[in-house]
């Protein structure tokens, strides 16, 4: 998929808070239940901190129990990308902002069904657009 126009790392430092930027550009991890979107339940979407672009729908959101928000599904499935991931001596399959390459976090088939998919995401990868009510 296109990434947005190229920053400067520079340019992602001043973008993104400390953590931000540890998750996002270096391929970081939040300590369990540190972030602000794990236990976080008012509706609207999940965007990328990096970006904006839009990732998660709340109502695709679940208590996992893992200590990181988690997902059923993207908003749709060119919304992320994914990525073999073997770092830390494990197999993992690691997701991807489509618009900006930001790490979000990994993929797993633990998740409920229908999808069975858990995306647990970092709270640091993430901003949150509370749902408009309607006139």
């Amino acid at each position: 998929m296109a990434h947005e126009e190229a920053l400067s790392e520079e340019e992602w430092r001043r973008r993104l808070s400390r953590r931000g930027y540890h998750v996002l550009r270096e391929q970081g991890t939040e300590p369990p239940f540190s972030g602000e979107y794990n236990d976080h339940h008012e509706p609207g979407r999940y965007v990328c901190a990096g970006c904006g672009a839009p990732l998660f729908p709340s109502d695709e959101k679940f208590d996992s129990g893992s200590g990181w928000p988690s997902f059923t599904a993207p908003v749709s499935p060119e919304a992320v990308e994914t990525r073999s991931d073997d770092s830390h001596g494990m197999h993992r399959t690691e997701v991807r902002c489509s618009s900006c390459g930001g790490h979000l976090g990994h993929v797993f088939d633990d998740g409920p069904k229908p999808s069975g998919k858990r995306y647990c995401v970092n709270s640091a990868a993430l901003d949150f657009e509370p749902r408009q009510k309607s006139d």
